[in-house]
């Protein structure tokens, strides 16, 4: 069951970087990093970036309509995620192990050298995965809610 599994790799970038990844991810600024990606056909998508892009989405066609967004903005008010960029490959937020292994082990030799401070590797098992707090979650008529 477990090769059913797609993944996605994150990578985390030092402060001095953040912004110019989010601008503009061949800057040579970001080393070796552009060229590896585009061997892989891979593109990196700032975690911030696609968490507001979500709740814009959502206040247009209405927020009840997207079960994450109160999680999201919260999230996102904290600033979480500023350094967290997703890699997509060839235009796909999931790909197999094999995709994920090869590109990680490209990037490996970045962590720690003033690129990529690290990577982690996600899965789409839910059970790997947070789930949504108590708090943000739909609740029935009539049910309480948390007092926090």
């Amino acid at each position: 069951m477990s090769d059913a599994w797609q993944y996605q790799l994150r990578i985390y970038l030092p402060d001095e970087l953040v912004e110019t990844a989010r601008l503009r991810s061949d800057d040579p600024a970001l080393g070796q990093l552009p060229e590896i990606l585009q061997k892989h056909g891979a593109s990196v998508k700032s975690q911030f970036d696609a968490f507001a892009e979500y709740l814009v989405e959502a206040e247009r066609n209405g927020t009840e309509q997207y079960p994450l967004y109160e999680w999201t903005k919260a999230t996102i008010e904290k600033q979480k995620h500023l350094k967290s960029f997703s890699l997509h490959v060839r235009g796909r937020e999931l790909y197999s192990k094999d995709e994920a292994n090869s590109l990680e082990a490209d990037l490996q030799p970045l962590v720690g050298g003033g690129v990529i401070t690290r990577i982690s590797k996600h899965d789409s098992n839910p059970e790997h995965n947070p789930q949504m707090p108590e708090r943000y979650r739909k609740r029935g008529v009539g049910e309480a809610g948390p007092t926090d």
